[in-house]
């Protein structure tokens, strides 16, 4: 009785806050901003996050999701604002991820990395700065999502992912996205998956080029691309041609666009198949994966 007369309190306080915005296109939409989100959920003792999806389910969107609404709807808005996602990695490919996918409001992201930034990362992570070399990657990253959207939930690990505590890391996430520079922890990350039964968006640079496909538990996977043998490489050319500004950016955009799709159903993933993405010809091929 009393969650019930809350939340109708909550709803009330909603609708009677709703403002009228009308778009370019002269559509109208009902909509409530970042500052009434705040005072409610701060009136009621609840979080900002169970704000907006009561807003959403009464079709009222918050102002920071208008430009979101007309790809994924409001239903894909909530199924994110619902969703955890985890990014193994927060520097190069991992940072610009967190940044995207706390734009897009994703509502609980895990952040797994124990490395520090160092000069080499301010050519291309989007998280460092002169001002905190030295820091830890993951607590830069949850205070960079903070400072972007406070509605989500962060959970930070300051560990190194292996096979042995994978699962661990990754428990309770609906999908993982791959931030990280070296594939066996790439093949940790894909096994762990593979035994929690969710989705893994994998992504890699080098150079001027990228790879990216979504490997969902009975999928082909790298070892489609990577062979079986035990003898893998520790890290591979990229450490030769190094990684460039604008390749993170690229495959990182191209992660999470797989991440929103998984988690709304809005869009076909990359399955059984490999994005071949190469900027210096500005082409993307695809290859199909066999067994």
């Amino acid at each position: 009785m009393e969650s019930s007369r809350i939340s109708k309190d909550i709803v009330r306080c909603i609708v009677e806050s709703a403002e009228t915005y009308i778009a370019p296109d002269g559509k109208k939409h009902s909509v409530v901003s970042l500052k009434i989100v705040a005072s409610i959920a701060d009136s009621q003792r609840i979080s900002a996050k169970e704000v907006e999806i009561t807003a959403l389910k009464q079709g009222i969107i918050p102002r920071r999701y208008l430009r979101n609404i007309g790809t994924i709807g409001i239903d894909g808005q909530i199924k994110l604002l619902q969703a955890t996602v985890a990014v193994v990695g927060a520097g190069g490919l991992g940072g610009t991820i967190i940044e995207l996918l706390a734009r897009q409001g994703v509502g609980h992201l895990i952040i797994i990395d124990n490395d520090c930034f160092t000069e080499q990362n301010l050519n291309r992570q989007i998280m460092s700065r002169e001002s905190n070399m030295g820091e830890y990657k993951t607590i830069v990253a949850a205070k960079r999502v903070r400072e972007i959207n406070s509605t989500i939930e962060v959970t930070k690990f300051l560990e190194r992912l292996a096979r042995e505590n994978a699962q661990k890391l990754l428990s309770g996430a609906q999908v993982v996205a791959d931030g990280l520079d070296n594939l066996p922890s790439r093949l940790a990350v894909e096994h762990a998956c593979r035994c929690l039964a969710i989705p893994y968006v994998y992504g890699t640079i080098a150079g001027f080029s990228g790879q990216l496909m979504s490997i969902f538990p009975d999928d082909v996977g790298l070892s489609s691309i990577y062979g079986s043998s035990n003898t893998i490489l520790e890290q591979g050319i990229e450490t030769k041609i190094g990684n460039p500004s604008a390749m993170p950016a690229m495959i990182a955009a191209l992660e999470v666009q797989e991440v929103v799709k998984i988690i709304t159903r809005v869009g076909k993933p990359v399955r059984n198949q490999i994005l071949l993405v190469d900027a210096t010809e500005c082409t993307i091929d695809r290859i199909e994966l066999g067994r």
